[in-house]
C-alpha cells in the first residue's frame, strides 16, 4: 500500500490546515467524495488537473487507515 504521507500533507496556511493532496489545495475530503460519488480517476485528474494518480492512491490509503482506528464508531445492528 502506498504511503499517504508522501502524497498529503497539512499546512495551517493552506486550507486551513486541512489535509490536502500534496502541491495542491484540493482536500482529501474532496478526492475522497468524488470516488464515493462513483467518478473514475480520470474524471477526477480532469477535474483537478494540479492532482496526480499518487494523491488518489494516498487518499484511500489513508481512508483505510482511518477505518482501522479504534476510534471509529462502531456501525450499530438493525
Amino acid at each position: 500500500m502506498i504511503d499517504w504521507r508522501l502524497h498529503l500533507t497539512s499546512d495551517p496556511d493552506v486550507c486551513h490546515g486541512q489535509l490536502c493532496a500534496k502541491g495542491t489545495r484540493v482536500l482529501v475530503t474532496v478526492i475522497l467524495d468524488c470516488l464515493a460519488e462513483g467518478l473514475t480517476r480520470a474524471e477526477i485528474l480532469h477535474s483537478y488537473p494540479s492532482l496526480r494518480a499518487e494523491h488518489i492512491d494516498a487518499a484511500v490509503a489513508y481512508a483505510a487507515e482511518l477505518a482501522h482506528e479504534e476510534s471509529l464508531l462502531p456501525l450499530r445492528p438493525e
